[in-house]
């Protein structure tokens, strides 16, 4: 073999080796570009793709991928978090002083109608009326005690409370020292023991954490030993400190004047046989202007308005809830609105609902087919907050109206 032909034949060998690669590298790229455009333009076959890419995603919308020397490269961020809190009223399962008025099969069953919706929230929060205890003597001046009101509560009941849904309670109102100091430590250690947490007593405030966050709730009332309701420079001073160390601050407060006919906000001082209860209103702005974000009423027994004030929601009076033979149930008192609001980390409110729910004896409170809590709560809160963003419908929806939407006057 001559040296020219030599040369021919490795200049064929290298054509050769040329056209494998060719054919080894290219052909298979084209098809898997056709395979990609195929993805594409099939909405489904993108979603299945997503996950595996693991891409980030800039300002502009273009995907690229994650750089892992990048000091500024983050895990996904979830979704900035919000809570669902459910509030009631006034609670008091029965009483067994002076005499035994407890409801049927040892009171299980007052509650069972509305476990279910209770116990879908993040916080389920109520004021208990009452304390918890077996033996003792009333503390309260009682010449006659078949009409002094006097709650106690046998201590298993607070069992029938967790079952139910609650986390939190109130303990910041005039029946909690029915038996004393004594009492109200026995409560407070009967619902430590059940996991719900309380708040009323002075320096008794609930803390905890969830979702991330911070929260902390805090109850006020006009009553000796309780944080007081009625000193608003205390009032400014507690939730202004409450609030730099916490990123949720919850106000409860039982206030107001008593009975069926008062379910208006006077926007002045309240007085109840004589005893300052207050101005619900110049509290709760004040709450919130201090750095509140939820503010719960309770103590009037029927429900009351329901204002946005800062983006802030605010439930003047939630009313009766379970309140079994000793507390009057007739009319608007049997009324048992659960208030359902959606808040974000700001504790901004977002949306809301009030459920509505009767109490009907001898039993618990029911849901309520009629709306009857709803309808009388969109009523008085059109009244008393003319010009408010809030809508209500007649289903107890809460929504935030838009801007632009005309304000209906009374």
């Amino acid at each position: 073999m001559t040296f020219s032909s030599q040369i021919i034949n490795n200049n064929q060998r290298k054509a050769i080796l040329l056209i494998v690669t060719f054919i080894t590298i290219f052909i298979p790229a084209c098809s898997n570009i056709e395979s990609k455009t195929e993805v594409i333009e099939s909405p489904q076959a993108i979603e299945l793709v997503k996950p595996e890419r693991q891409s980030t995603q800039s300002d502009t919308g273009q995907r690229f991928p994650p750089d892992p020397y990048s000091k500024t490269n983050k895990q996904r961020i979830p979704p900035k978090a919000t809570l669902n809190i459910m509030a009631v009223g006034d609670m008091m399962l029965g009483t067994d002083y002076p005499d035994y008025r407890l409801a049927p099969n040892d009171g299980r069953d007052l509650l069972e109608g509305v476990s279910t919706i209770l116990s879908q929230a993040d916080i389920t929060f109520g004021n208990l009326e009452g304390t918890f205890g077996s033996a003792g003597k009333s503390e309260k001046d009682c010449p006659d005690v078949r009409r002094c009101y006097v709650f106690r509560m046998p201590p298993r009941y607070a069992g029938y409370l967790k079952q139910a849904g609650f986390d939190v309670m109130s303990l910041a109102n005039n029946h909690t020292r029915d038996f004393g100091d004594s009492g109200r430590l026995l409560t407070m250690q009967t619902l430590d023991d059940e996991g719900i947490k309380h708040s009323g007593l002075m320096d008794d405030i609930a803390r905890w954490e969830m979702k991330g966050l911070k929260i902390v709730l805090i109850a006020f009332a006009p009553f000796r030993g309780a944080h007081d309701f009625l000193d608003l420079d205390y009032v400014k001073a507690t939730i202004e400190n409450l609030a730099l160390k916490h990123d949720i601050v919850m106000v409860s407060f039982h206030a107001g004047a008593e009975g069926e006919t008062q379910t208006r906000i006077p926007f002045e001082t309240e007085y109840f046989h004589g005893e300052n209860r207050g101005n619900v209103a110049l509290f709760a702005h004040t709450a919130i202007e201090a750095g509140a974000d939820v503010i719960l009423g309770h103590g009037p027994h029927v429900p009351r308005a329901i204002e946005l004030y800062r983006g802030k929601i605010i439930a003047y009076s939630l009313g009766n809830f379970c309140t079994t033979l000793g507390i009057n149930v007739a009319g608007r008192n049997g009324l048992a609105p659960i208030l359902s609001i959606r808040i974000d980390q700001n504790g901004d409110f977002i949306s809301g609902k009030i459920i509505s729910a009767r109490q009907i004896r001898p039993g618990g409170p029911q849901i309520d087919s009629k709306h009857r809590a709803a309808r009388l709560m969109k009523q008085l809160t059109q009244q008393d907050f003319p010009l408010t963003p809030l809508e209500i419908d007649e289903f107890g929806s809460i929504t935030i109206k838009p801007p632009d939407s005309p304000i209906i006057k009374l």
